[in-house]
């Protein structure tokens, strides 16, 4: 062995094996390219990135730690999202959740607003 040198297995690394999954369009409508990291909450990520915010609550990116995704500025990904585990206490980031992820006020806050938004959809097909 060489000191310093790494004995790496062959296997493929295997993130959140079991755990539910979630995938989001993701376009970037800013003039600059944005990275988001393994472990953000990817609800609190730039506004710049165009999504559904709130299916992303809870949720960070399903790829392994320290690693992250880059969107151009135009691009538009496909990106898998799993939720956070443990304590689920997210806090700093961009101050939107500071806190328990369950809380029941933001909760609640989230639901109504994707009952909002599937009741604007069912209009908008109604009026097509």
């Amino acid at each position: 062995m060489i000191p310093g040198e790494f004995i790496l297995r062959g296997d493929e690394i295997v993130c959140n094996e079991g755990r539910s999954t979630i995938t989001v369009s993701v376009l970037n409508l800013g003039d600059r390219p944005i990275q988001v990291g393994s472990h953000f909450h990817f609800y609190e990520a730039n506004s710049a990135l165009q999504f559904e915010r709130e299916l992303a609550y809870g949720m960070h990116l399903n790829i392994p730690s320290g690693a992250a995704v880059r969107f151009e500025p135009g691009d538009r990904k496909d990106v898998e999202l799993v939720p956070f585990t443990g304590t689920r206490h997210v806090y700093g980031l961009n101050n939107k959740t500071d806190g328990s992820l369950d809380e029941r006020v933001v909760l609640s806050t989230i639901g109504k607003n994707l009952e909002q938004r599937a009741s604007e959809t069912k209009k908008k097909e109604t009026l097509s």
